[in-house]
């Protein structure tokens, strides 16, 4: 402990905080990992709004979005992890700043002999300040507002992970809604069927096996029915749980189309997706956070200053306690000399972590640029499986009608008017699904190139 006047410490501390400010550096840019390419593979002209689901022009739809981002309590413990992390940069913070602490003390003592009675009474001031010559209180701090805004863009990135799939079940259940419906229609056209083989059976014109094969086909479109109606329940409770709700809410006012897909998304330079997309920028952030560990983690090796002072004062009576005071003021130089390679290893191991946070920044980029194209390509070829089930549609329906003539003129048998039949109705069923899958690529689409959108919760300044 080194005790000296304030006069003659004053040069001393001056120039140990000279060189520590020339010492400190903020946080670096890192460099990027991935060479960013050129383009996309392709592009639209429709820019793509903030909040991406408007596109689809749903009000309803838009409404359980603004819902789901309210209420999802997925969402909300992410927003917490932000709150958390927000506190933790307040906590960091304080080292910055002196400690101050008061101390008070009363003492009474009463014995049956008066050598041994009194009274003592003390109250003091104490504050102590570490010098931070090295960056290293700096370091933590900047770290820990660099891991904050690495949870802000988690929230966002959260954020738009419930968006979509709001969206995707929306739709799915849309898709869902319209096959119940085009069963029902299958299940009459099946029974009307049934009803023409029935009575020309009475009447001899058939065979008995024709109408148990179209009874056949009739509970196999019930059972289409059945599975159908489970799936919309099912995805009616998920898309409840989605807007924070018992899955017994059910949702009101569901869909009963899919949505018609608006113009193909300009997709833009694949480095302003990197800048775009919340969950890059988190990785980004907790690359930058890891430098600040290590800086950190350096200083710790260097010696530090800490400042310390006091004023106490004591009387034997209340009255005269504050008459006299005691004042203190001490520097503390501690400087690690060994400590059996515990701060060099903390070294290693931030340096090791913040290249395991160089890789994953660089994977991060890599998947973005990823799920783009992947969804870029999807939609193409899925446009094309569109127009080939319709062509598919148009020949089986050409087929079903040829065979229905003949087997009416007794030059074909039931059963190839049957499969032409049963054909034609699962390739309408196939359509559904493949519209559902163009529909939720473009929602990958949208959702690997938008950015962060405004919720009703928004971190403080």
């Amino acid at each position: 402990m080194l005790h000296c006047s304030p006069r003659s410490l004053l040069p001393l501390l001056l120039g140990l905080i000279a060189v520590g400010l020339l010492g400190c550096a903020g946080p670096p840019e890192a460099a990027n990992p991935v060479e960013s390419p050129s383009d996309f593979s392709a592009s639209g002209t429709q820019e793509v709004p903030d909040r991406w689901w408007t596109t689809f022009e749903n009000d309803r739809l838009n409404a359980l979005v603004d819902s789901a981002t309210a209420s999802n309590f997925t969402l909300l413990t992410a927003w917490e992890r932000l709150q958390a992390a927000q506190a933790v940069i307040d906590r960091e913070s304080g080292a910055l700043f002196p400690d101050l602490e008061a101390n008070g003390q009363a003492q009474v003592t009463r014995s049956e002999s008066d050598v041994e009675s009194g009274e003592r009474f003390s109250a003091g001031l104490q504050s102590a300040y570490e010098l931070d010559l090295w960056g290293r209180v700096r370091s933590r701090v900047q770290a820990e507002q660099l891991r904050a805004e690495a949870s802000l863009a988690d929230y966002q990135a959260a954020a738009l992970s419930l968006s979509a799939e709001v969206v995707r079940t929306w739709v799915q259940l849309a898709e869902a809604r319209s096959q119940l419906r085009l069963v029902k229609e299958q299940i009459e056209t099946n029974v009307t069927v049934l009803n023409l083989l029935e009575n020309r059976f009475e009447t001899g014109q058939i065979q008995r096996v024709d109408v148990l094969r179209q009874r056949q086909l009739v509970e196999s479109t019930r059972e289409q029915r059945a599975a159908v109606e489970s799936r919309v329940q099912v995805l009616e409770h998920q898309l409840a749980v989605l807007l924070g709700r018992p899955p017994q809410a059910g949702v009101e006012a569901p869909p009963d189309s899919l949505p018609t897909l608006p113009p193909l998304p300009e997709t833009g330079v694949p480095t302003d997706l990197v800048q775009r997309r919340p969950d890059v920028r988190s990785a980004f952030r907790r690359l930058q956070a890891a430098d600040r560990d290590l800086a950190a983690a350096i200083s710790d090796q260097y010696p530090r200053l800490t400042l310390s002072a006091s004023a106490s004062t004591a009387a034997e009576s209340a009255r005269d306690l504050f008459q006299t005071w005691a004042y203190s003021f001490a520097g503390n130089l501690l400087a690690p000399l060994f400590r059996g390679g515990e701060l060099r290893a903390e070294v290693d191991r931030t340096a090791a972590v913040k290249q395991q946070r160089l890789y994953e920044y660089g994977q991060t980029i890599l998947t973005a640029f990823q799920e783009v194209e992947d969804a870029l390509i999807q939609e193409q070829k899925q446009r094309e499986q569109i127009q080939r089930i319709e062509r598919q549609i148009e020949l089986a329906q050409q087929s079903y009608e040829q065979l229905r003539l003949q087997y009416l003129n007794g030059t074909t048998n039931y059963l190839d008017v049957l499969t032409a039949l049963d054909e034609v109705q699962q390739l309408r069923r196939d359509l559904l699904s493949a519209r559902l899958t163009q529909v939720e690529d473009r929602i990958a689409l949208y959702r690997a190139l938008a950015g962060a959108f405004e919720t009703k919760r928004e971190p403080e300044n």
